[in-house]
């Protein structure tokens, strides 16, 4: 059972040269695909004299939702093999922006296919790496008499409280690593007393 993934923790740059065209990589952190946008509209503007803004990014920590995006160079021949380049590493949360000023000489789908690549990796070798724990989110009900109880077990299972309402009924929404989620759940339940409302994994 995977309960780890890794990802890059700042952001990081490279250039590749080819023929006279230039090939600038970008690696960014990313949480959603709104962060693709932005960073992608950002360096457009920044680089506004460049011929093409290729990318690809992978999201989630199954690293099931991507893209891969050519802007106009030949398909296959820019976004995926950036895309094949976080896949190399193994990572996901990530995007890399490679942007190409020409250099008047065409490079041919193979010669794109290797430029693109190599900035990628380039830029991805830059990127300082972390280990993140799956985590779980789950929403925890009891009464206040057990509170302390469901604290104890909070830290003792290495969980984190996001947020709590204490009032007679205490209500604490508890992030959990998936590693330790199945003997955390078992101690709360234990307990006789608290109430559990699983999430999707976060």
């Amino acid at each position: 059972m995977q309960t780890a993934y890794t990802t890059i923790c700042a952001d990081a740059a490279a250039e590749f040269k080819d023929k006279g065209s230039r090939f600038l990589a970008f690696a960014y952190p990313i949480g959603d695909e709104d962060d693709v946008k932005t960073r992608v509209q950002a360096l457009q503007k920044e680089h506004h004299k460049a011929v093409h803004w290729c990318y690809a990014y992978r999201l989630g920590v199954r690293g099931t939702r991507f893209r891969a995006n050519d802007d106009g160079e030949p398909s296959g021949s820019a976004g995926r093999p950036i895309l094949g380049q976080i896949d190399s590493a193994d990572l996901t949360d990530v995007l890399v922006v490679v942007v190409r000023y020409f250099g008047g000489v065409l490079l041919g789908v193979p010669g794109l296919i290797h430029a693109y690549k190599t900035a990628a990796a380039l830029a991805l070798a830059n990127a300082p790496k972390i280990e993140k724990e799956i985590q779980k989110m789950v929403h925890l009900r009891c009464e206040y008499p057990h509170l302390s109880e469901a604290l104890r077990l909070v830290k003792q299972h290495g969980a984190t409280v996001v947020s709590q309402d204490l009032q007679m009924d205490c209500c604490l929404k508890v992030n959990i690593p998936l590693a330790h989620y199945a003997a955390c759940l078992s101690a709360w339940q234990q307990t006789r007393a608290m109430i559990i409302t699983e999430e999707d994994e976060c």
